[in-house]
């Protein structure tokens, strides 16, 4: 398991956040995402095995934010 956490560009309201949360906690390997409007930052526990933190970055552009 490995944790990381992202800055997140792009988020406006708390729709936003949720909206990216949601997908991120949705994805096969991601066993917690936490998304932080105010810190503008993304907490994201995933399975190296699974996923990896490239197609997560990619997962987050795809529905309009930027991580970095």
């Amino acid at each position: 398991m490995k944790e990381v956490t992202l800055e997140i560009e792009g988020m406006h309201c708390e729709g936003c956040s949720s909206r990216l949360e949601k997908m991120l906690n949705n994805l096969e390997g991601v066993n917690f995402a936490n998304v932080s409007l105010e810190n503008k930052k993304a907490i994201i526990k995933y399975d190296e095995n699974q996923i990896t933190l490239d197609q997560i970055k990619q997962e987050i552009e795809d529905i309009g934010f930027s991580a970095k």
